[in-house]
């Protein structure tokens, strides 16, 4: 291998993004609760950008066509360009107003009253904000602080419960809650304290295993309560196979009888710290909308009602047209100047860009709208790309984490790209309707003879549709579809 020291000239391609496109492509992939937050964010951080409220009862369309010279998305030149000393970008700067006269601020600037009064009601809706709701452990130890127990067991308990997994398993070893030097007493006080744990509420919490789980919430009063002691403790695999004759040969029980106690059994809660851990659903705020017009075509359009109108502050261009900026505040103004008119763009451009790759996606899934999930079309990325005219990584940034109001739900935008194969007859078909073709097979099968995947495979084939038998498996699988073994009714 040759090593030297020197100096040697390089011919390279190097693509290098620029900050402008950097942050456009970082406020496309926002949804739009984290482009509110971030907008707050630049207003905090930049003083010359200022938010005016948009009337929720005006469209944005409406407003657009109030100020015909608001710019568009397209592309401008820097207002400053950082690696020249711009006297000409700077004149610029300076007839702002004759040129985006939508973006400045004409009226007076807002009085010390006024931001009180929007602070008491930022104050007012951070107090209507739902409290954090009560945990298992939480829930426990208040049952615990009720009863009467030894300083050591209730130590113990406590220790126990915050030991407690979401579903309320203790997943450590009863030795792994003491010290290594613990004595016999606390030996037997840590059993003790699990004993005290397991009688808590909800019936089940503090068990070892599934089994445990379920025998804890076996009460003498319940009914089938010793047949259901003899299923969980001796046939829970045999349960879970679907092997009623096993039991029936080893029990004595009749097949219907053990089907009544096994849905009894159904009832038991096999995770009872689980409705604890369960979180708030948060609310889903669309980006777009689509909407059914008269001629029975789709339209799509922004939902922009809580994004402010943005513009730059009147106060600072006049300070730099008075002349009595130093210029120490010249250059700061420029610079915020400059970084608000980025965000401003870059904004414009998601809402082009968002609007025409929805658009596209909409025309393209018309089937989806008109009659339903099961009429989704196969679609990639890269169709959606070469049709609006970009890049497959700008369609990706667009569609994440976006929904879609449309008149059959709400959906991700996710949602409409998916794969697919070829019929018989030559047509494309979505893996969503495979996978909704299996589940009506499925359904509609002789449960005292349910189909086996290959014969899943050759009823899907009666449909039109060629599938592989892994790629069935694959689909019951992930649709939670047990097996034929499993599905049998043995009471038929």
């Amino acid at each position: 291998m040759r090593m030297s020291f020197g100096l040697e000239q390089r011919l390279a391609q190097k693509q290098i993004l620029a900050p402008r496109m950097i942050q456009s492509m970082e406020i496309l992939q926002l949804p739009l609760q984290a482009l509110e937050s971030r907008i707050e964010q630049e207003i905090i951080e930049n003083p010359l950008l200022e938010a005016r409220e948009r009337d929720p009862d005006i469209p944005r369309e409406h407003v657009d066509r109030e100020n015909p010279d608001s710019p568009t998305t397209e592309e401008r030149e820097l207002v400053v360009d950082e690696s020249k000393n711009q006297s000409d970008d700077f004149e610029r700067l300076l007839e702002m107003d004759q040129e985006w006269p939508g973006h400045f601020d004409d009226g007076p600037r807002r009085s010390a009253g006024e931001i009180a009064e929007e602070g008491d009601r930022k104050l007012d809706a951070m107090a209507n904000i739902v409290n954090r709701h009560e945990s298992l452990q939480d829930f426990l130890e208040d049952q615990l602080g009720e009863l009467e127990v030894p300083t050591l067991i209730r130590q113990l308990a406590i220790r126990i419960i915050s030991s407690l997994d979401h579903n309320g398993y203790l997943t450590a070893s009863l030795g792994d809650l003491l010290p290594a030097d613990a004595n016999e007493e606390e030996k037997a006080a840590v059993s003790e304290a699990l004993l005290v744990v397991q009688a808590l509420d909800p019936a089940g919490v503090g068990a070892r295993s599934l089994r445990e789980c379920l025998l804890l919430q076996i009460t003498p009063d319940l009914h089938y309560a010793e047949e259901l002691k003899v299923l969980i403790s001796d046939h829970l695999d045999d349960l879970k196979d679907n092997r009623l004759p096993a039991i029936r040969k080893k029990t004595g029980f009749t097949i219907e009888h053990i089907q009544e106690v096994w849905e009894q059994l159904r009832k038991l809660n096999p995770k009872p710290g689980a409705r604890f851990s369960e979180e708030f659903a948060p609310t889903v705020n669309p980006d777009i909308v689509v909407d059914r017009l008269d001629d029975g075509s789709f339209k799509v359009r922004m939902e922009e009602g809580r994004i402010p109108r943005l513009r730059i502050s009147k106060y600072y261009r006049q300070r730099l047209l008075s002349g009595e900026a130093t210029p120490e505040e010249r250059e700061f103004i420029k610079k915020k100047i400059n970084s608000a008119q980025w965000l401003i763009e870059s904004i414009q451009q998601r809402r082009s860009t968002l609007t025409r790759v929805a658009q596209a996606i909409v025309d393209y899934q018309k089937s989806f709208l008109e009659y339903g999930p099961e009429y989704i079309e196969p679609l990639k990325m890269q169709q959606i790309a070469d049709q609006v005219g970009v890049h497959v990584t700008t369609i990706s940034r667009a569609v994440d984490d976006k929904f879609i109001q449309t008149p059959r739900g709400i959906y991700p935008l996710k949602r409409f790209f998916v794969g697919g194969t070829k019929s018989d007859a030559g047509d494309d078909i979505a893996w969503d309707a495979i996978r909704n073709k299996l589940q009506e097979v499925v359904d509609q099968e002789n449960k005292s003879n349910p189909l086996s995947d290959d014969e899943l495979v050759d009823e899907l084939k009666k449909h039109g549709l060629t599938v592989a038998r892994r790629t069935v498996t694959k689909y019951r699988q992930k649709m939670d579809i047990p097996s034929s073994r499993q599905r049998r009714d043995w009471s038929k």
